[in-house]
């Protein structure tokens, strides 16, 4: 596992580890995002994440305890970051700054030049957040469609 500290905080990012991690993540992420249906059922996507470019899902520790999540996602073109999460009592010190930064690494080492995110309209607070990090509001209409 790749661990590197985080001085200021005593916080380290890891690479995330399905025995170690998932019951804290699966927790975090019913706790944070507040999922109310099956579509994005923790368990689910981590499985998903696991099955398909399982080096690109990080953890924000402290000492044993996970206080964050952050996935990315790499398709040759472009670069996403998903499922951003760091425990309420953890918040404001830095921590998912340092995940952000983190993912960003990982990405840029697979050759990815852009990084896109998206936000849900409902957590429309934390787009400070991600402008503090060098991200923009682009002109995009995005669309999904369910195929499963």
């Amino acid at each position: 596992m790749s661990v590197k500290p985080e001085p200021k905080s005593g916080i380290r990012v890891a690479c995330y580890d399905d025995a170690l991690h998932r019951e804290a993540v699966i927790v975090m992420w019913k706790n944070v995002f507040g999922y109310d249906n099956a579509t994005n059922e923790p368990s689910c996507s981590i499985d998903r994440k696991m099955a398909h470019h399982d080096d690109l899902m990080f953890v924000a520790c402290s000492e044993e305890m996970t206080v964050g999540t952050i996935m990315a996602g790499y398709d040759g073109h472009r670069g996403w970051l998903y499922s951003l999460a760091v425990l309420p009592e953890y918040r404001v010190k830095g921590i998912g700054s340092e995940l952000v930064r983190h993912a960003e690494q990982a990405l840029e080492k697979l050759g990815c030049v852009k990084i896109n995110l998206q936000i849900l309209e409902s957590n429309s607070d934390v787009v400070g957040f991600y402008e503090s990090l060098g991200y923009s509001v682009e002109p995009r209409i995005s669309m999904g469609k369910r195929v499963v």
